[in-house]
């Protein structure tokens, strides 16, 4: 079942290989896409991929002070690819100096964001809310 995508969300592989770092927007994650139960369990899911050692999530808080602001949501492939989506189409992008473009974005999205226990009390409070 596909799943409605978060307004935002980056992936980026270029550090070692089978490693991810994703990142999302706090309000995402109070984004109804199903019910009550729905909700907390793909919550307490993002909150057990915090655990994951190839795994690094990223969360930026509604409250973070701004420098940039995402258009559209992308993923990062290495230093090979970028797949931007748009409401009408996936995009690929491989030209080296538009995939900079994205790296620095992410990089920058990315200091904006909390890991590790402050990402888990914001995604805990999200899904306190659905019971």
């Amino acid at each position: 079942m596909r799943r409605p995508k978060p307004a935002w969300t980056a992936s980026d592989c270029s550090t070692r290989e089978g490693e991810f770092t994703f990142l999302i927007e706090e309000p995402v994650l109070r984004c109804r896409i199903g019910d009550n139960d729905v909700m907390a369990g793909q919550l307490r899911h993002l909150a057990d991929a915090l655990s994951l050692p190839s795994v690094s999530l990223g969360v930026i808080p509604a409250q973070a002070r701004r420098r940039m602001w995402p258009l559209e949501g992308f993923l990062i492939f290495d230093d090979a690819a970028v797949q931007v989506e748009l409401l009408s189409a996936r995009v690929t992008v491989t030209r080296p100096g538009e995939i900079d473009l994205y790296v620095r974005a992410f990089t920058e999205m990315g200091q904006m964001a909390v890991y590790g226990s402050h990402a888990r009390q914001l995604i805990s409070t999200a899904c306190a809310a659905f019971g």
